[in-house]
């Protein structure tokens, strides 16, 4: 499985201590993140992170290029719902692949809680099965 990790600034500490608790299970994934949240993914975890550019240089786009060539399974994206984002039509635009593209998708803790599990309890298989 392919699993995105993106987090606006104020919700990095939350996607650290999240990938820590996780770590078990995303250690069996490809794990893909925009830059900065990548490289706090990997340095709290040593997970390998494979790192796009920052979200607001071009990272989420990145990312939904992957989910628009059906090479993404899961997106954790702790968004900050209560400070502008200035790239905010990227972010638009990768939530909307995700709804076009089928791609589970998590934008708070406790959705991505219940995806990761769901992930490992392997309800999630369906996504190898329409590939």
């Amino acid at each position: 499985m392919n699993i995105a990790l993106i987090a606006h600034d104020m919700k990095k500490s939350l996607m650290i201590d999240f990938a820590i608790a996780y770590k078990d299970i995303l250690k069996k994934c490809n794990i893909y993140a925009t830059g900065a949240t990548g490289q706090l993914v990997e340095e709290a975890t040593g997970i390998k992170v494979n790192k796009f550019l920052p979200g607001p240089m071009g990272g989420d786009q990145q990312i939904g290029a992957m989910i628009a060539e059906d090479k993404m399974d899961l997106v954790i994206f702790l968004r900050d719902p209560l400070t502008a984002q200035p790239h905010e039509p990227d972010i638009l635009a990768l939530l909307r692949v995700c709804d076009v593209h089928s791609i589970p998708l998590a934008t708070n803790l406790a959705t991505a809680e219940v995806l990761i599990k769901g992930l490992d309890a392997g309800l999630l298989e369906w996504r190898n099965a329409v590939k």
